[in-house]
């Protein structure tokens, strides 16, 4: 008898510390396009997740919670997307998601984090993504619309009334085309020309052709690289003197790289500060995360870090907070993201609600001109 409570006795705290290991360990999830033609947004996402995760592991976790990392290539498609969601939810027991890197990815895989109750946190743009609100999502980067009133807000400074718009037809150049029309007619602008182009087209002459024709005061490319590249490049081989002016979908040096540094000069765009952190004022509160978070990043990987990447860090600063106040299941964690207060991060300065799962407003951007291949803030 004395043996059998022996016996149960150890296998009872055996159990017990089996328990207390798996609870001292947190599963993220990562789906991002690491590879194909979306991998200027998913790969610098990857490796920032990669290097915080490894930090503060490094560091003996988070109040004594060690994390694990599970990353999947998406590579910019819809069905792999959905496919490997569900692998991470049925599979790999994840508490909470990180990505997709597009729209397109982001939507396709809604309805499975719903009925799963997995909170998501999305590194795309488009707004059609937490508005309505759904439950289980929220995403980093600033919805489309502050972006487009950035770029309205300026236009009017320059008293640039008539407007051409050049769209990309995926989701997030369908929901920007969308938001920058509504907002075009709410504050007075008149859409002179309104075009569209595919994710993989390679010249875009006919359209800037036909824009050219109507005269207006300022173009609106909306899109993801190579597209918009693609735009600037073309632009400039037609002669086009208008000013041509971006979505914040291109706000890396990856766009100057593809449309060439000569090519686009004087380009203007909404962009993260993180593109601008250096000549910020000391003063400003997201200075310091922004400075440490490019010095950390170009010592992982021998390069700056980008606004893309920085939609990640913003995610796992949120999840880091959530572990902080003591969240370990996805119930948890997504009450504590709804709860985020002026949480200072790369993008911007986070506060959610049950009614914002965005929590960023225009103070997220600042508008940029390219200048002999770098940024420069615009007066």
């Amino acid at each position: 008898m004395k043996r059998l409570v022996t016996l149960l006795l150890t296998l009872s705290i055996l159990t017990l510390a089996a328990a207390a290991a798996s609870a001292a360990t947190l599963r993220i999830g990562a789906l991002f396009s690491v590879t194909g033609p979306a991998s200027f947004l998913g790969e610098p996402e990857k490796n920032t997740l990669e290097m915080l995760v490894k930090e503060i592991n490094n560091k003996g976790g988070i109040k004594g919670t060690k994390l694990e990392l599970v990353v999947y290539d998406t590579q910019g498609d819809s069905t792999k997307a959905k496919q490997l969601v569900n692998k991470l939810i049925k599979n790999d027991k994840v508490a909470v998601i990180v990505g997709p890197s597009t729209t397109g990815d982001t939507m396709a895989i809604i309805d499975d984090v719903e009925k799963a109750g997995i909170p998501l946190i999305s590194c795309a743009a488009g707004i059609k993504i937490t508005e309505p609100v759904k439950k289980w999502v929220f995403k980093t980067p600033a919805n489309d619309h502050v972006a487009a009133e950035k770029i309205f807000n300026y236009l009017t400074s320059k008293k640039q009334k008539n407007i051409a718009l050049l769209t990309v037809s995926d989701a997030f150049g369908s929901s920007g085309r969308e938001q920058l029309k509504t907002m075009a007619k709410q504050k007075g602008f008149t859409v002179v020309a309104d075009e569209v182009f595919g994710p993989k087209d390679t010249d875009m002459t006919p359209q800037l052709t036909k824009i050219k024709g109507a005269k207006p005061d300022a173009i609106i490319c909306w899109g993801t690289n190579p597209g918009p590249a693609v735009v600037t490049r073309n632009v400039k081989q037609l002669g086009i003197k208008i000013p041509l002016y971006q979505s914040h979908g291109v706000a890396s040096k990856k766009y100057i790289e593809l449309a060439g540094v000569d090519n686009a000069e004087g380009v203007i765009l909404p962009a993260g500060k993180l593109a601008v952190y250096d000549k910020l004022k000391p003063s400003d509160p997201q200075h310091k995360v922004l400075k440490d978070y490019n010095h950390d990043y170009k010592k992982a990987y021998g390069m700056e870090a980008s606004t893309f990447g920085g939609y990640a860090y913003d995610a796992f600063l949120m999840i880091a907070d959530a572990i902080k106040k003591g969240a370990t299941t996805p119930e948890q964690i997504r009450a504590a993201i709804e709860q985020t207060r002026k949480l200072v991060s790369v993008s911007g300065i986070f506060t959610m609600s049950p009614t914002d799962h965005n929590g960023l407003d225009l103070s997220a951007f600042e508008m940029v001109r390219i200048v002999k291949g770098d940024w420069e803030l615009v007066k």
